[in-house]
């Protein structure tokens, strides 16, 4: 595809521009931080000392719990369960926040010696969220005290429902919040009307971390720390919330605790998903992630929630098994989705500012993947959902820019279920409603034009002379890397294949390249492209390509992943994107 000149906006073109630097670079820049000056700009910072915060997160950046709208109230209802001696019963959710808030808030209240019941939904039975059928199973339990984790905050029905049959609620959530919760209920959400804490951005796990944290220091004990936030990071970052501020001290400081689990479970997860030693961001997200989230989309997430609290290790390697091939067979489900809601919105020549589809072949626990799959292919707001019965059910995904969530509130009414972020949104839909609906959002979806133009924004501009290993250690700093701490992109050339293309995989390549016209000893640069095989064959020539930069044991340095590519010949450029 041809790239337009700059300003021309078209659906399918492809431009590469340079993320602009904020002034504060200049003064990063003075006091000494180098490369890493204009990266740690474009990340919120302004200071040196707040680049010493971010470079060296530290146990300090975790704020009071108690600042937030609510916990000195959860805290007390909690130790007035412990008091007397009753029973608590964690309500969470089937991915991996809910599933990880829920086995940290087990594991801590248990060690208070209370009686806990854990409670997880599952997502093909029972759907999204809180519900009177959690509440059912709370009240045969025997528990006094529902505390939901990563749910409850638009779960109106059921909290009330709760307090009718004399229980009490605590919500810890952190989706949007409405502004008719139940008063006699008690809600820790950052999201909340008058919640001055000063970080909004914390995930489910994240918001039973600091209730832990609040209950432990008010009952006297100590807080394991490392215990704590080895599985609240994986909620974290699993839940691609901003891994900046104290997200990003949760994930750094539980990566490294992570490394040194002794977890019957979570060792066994790291050797299905064959990770060894440390433990990276990308890691969580896309081996030890994947394998929790399995659970909850084809199964029961209760097999991730046994595998977190588990102390047995042959019950451990059991269940980390049943994972993996659950994750295996997720894969193959998720192909096929989208596959097909490929051809049905290539098929759709007028491409509408949001895509929509649904079809009962497509199995409800992997549509929400498939969305984002597809929103980053198509560039526009995907929602996918599978048909049971009488309903649809599903999940949408977004591209940046576009808060999915308050467009679809407008749609509410036509909606059963609706909750979610600004990128990502659960619903459920009666299937005689879907045609209409789908027409009116399209008719909606009236975006300014500039918005749905692909643009790839890259942080560095480099020659291979300077892709070394000191390059690479400098910007690890930056890790662990997330939503609003990606990974550097970086732009590189004009470059020229110095070797054959070596294949390996399925439609994996690698190659190694040096500066276009360069001389024979110039450094060489390898690339590497995961499903690159066909279109790296179609660069001829001079070229250069957008990347993110790792490093390989293999090759014992520092390569370039391709994230895109295109030719260079007699000054037009043809670009090869990558899906």
């Amino acid at each position: 595809m041809t790239v337009p000149e700059q300003g021309v906006c078209r659906e399918d073109a492809v431009e590469w521009l340079e993320k602009p630097v904020p002034e504060a670079a200049g003064r990063l820049l003075a006091a000494g931080y180098g490369l890493l000056a204009a990266p740690l700009a474009r990340r919120g910072v302004k200071t040196e000392a707040e680049a010493e915060t971010f470079l060296r997160p530290h146990r300090s950046g975790l704020h009071d719990p108690f600042l937030l709208s609510g916990m000195e109230e959860a805290t007390e209802r909690v130790l007035a369960v412990c008091r007397d001696r009753g029973t608590v019963a964690v309500v969470g959710d089937y991915d991996v926040d809910g599933v990880s808030a829920c086995a940290l808030l087990t594991a801590v209240l248990r060690a208070l010696a209370v009686e806990v019941v854990p409670i997880i939904p599952n997502r093909l039975t029972d759907g999204y969220g809180f519900r009177v059928a959690q509440v059912e199973k709370a009240r045969r339990a025997g528990a006094s005290l529902i505390v939901t984790v990563d749910c409850g905050t638009t779960s109106n029905e059921a909290v009330e429902e709760a307090i009718r049959q004399g229980m009490e609620v605590v919500v810890t959530d952190h989706h949007v919040a409405g502004s008719d919760f139940p008063s006699q209920a008690i809600q820790v959400n950052p999201q909340q009307v008058g919640c001055t804490y000063p970080f909004r951005h914390l995930c489910g796990a994240g918001l039973a971390f600091k209730l832990a944290q609040a209950v432990l220091r008010r009952s006297g004990r100590e807080e394991p720390l490392a215990a704590l936030l080895r599985v609240a990071c994986l909620g974290t970052i699993a839940d691609v919330v901003p891994l900046v501020g104290e997200n990003r001290v949760i994930a750094a400081l539980g990566l490294q605790a992570l490394a040194k689990a002794r977890s019957p479970g979570l060792r066994a997860l790291m050797r299905v998903s064959r990770v060894e030693g440390g433990v990276s961001s990308t890691e969580v997200a896309f081996r030890l992630g994947p394998r929790l989230n399995a659970a909850g989309r084809l199964a029961s997430a209760e097999l991730a929630l046994r595998l977190l609290l588990t102390r047995d290790r042959a019950q451990a390697d059991r269940l980390a098994g049943e994972l993996d091939s659950l994750n295996r067979k997720r894969q193959a489900e998720e192909r096929q989705v989208v596959r097909e809601a490929t051809e049905l919105f290539s098929a759709d020549e007028r491409r509408p500012g949001i895509l929509m589809g649904w079809s009962p072949g497509w199995h409800r626990g992997v549509v929400g993947i498939a969305a984002g799959r597809l929103a980053r292919e198509f560039h526009r707001p995907v929602i996918l959902l599978g048909v049971e019965g009488e309903t649809g059910a599903g999940s949408g995904r977004s591209i940046p820019g576009l808060d999915l969530h308050s467009f679809m509130t407008g749609f509410k009414e036509r909606m059963a279920r609706f909750g979610g972020h600004p990128q990502a949104i659960g619903l459920s839909v009666d299937v005689s409603a879907l045609p209409a609906l789908k027409a009116e959002m399209e008719e909606a979806a009236d975006w300014p034009p500039e918005v749905l133009v692909r643009r790839r924004e890259y942080e560095l501009a480099l020659s291979p002379e300077q892709v070394e290993p000191g390059l690479f250690h400098e910007l690890a700093q930056l890790e662990p890397h997330g939503e609003a701490n990606r990974r550097p992109l970086i732009r590189l050339g004009p470059l020229e294949r110095s070797g054959p293309v070596r294949e390996f995989g399925k439609d994996h390549v690698k190659v190694r390249v040096r500066r276009a016209g360069g001389p024979d000893s110039g450094r060489f640069v390898q690339l590497l492209g995961w499903g690159w095989r066909k279109r790296l064959a179609e660069l001829d020539g001079r070229f250069e390509v957008l990347g993110a930069l790792e490093w390989d044991n293999w090759v014992g340095g520092p390569v370039v992943r391709i994230e895109d590519a295109r030719q260079i010949a007699n000054g037009s450029k043809t670009a090869a994107r990558a899906k």
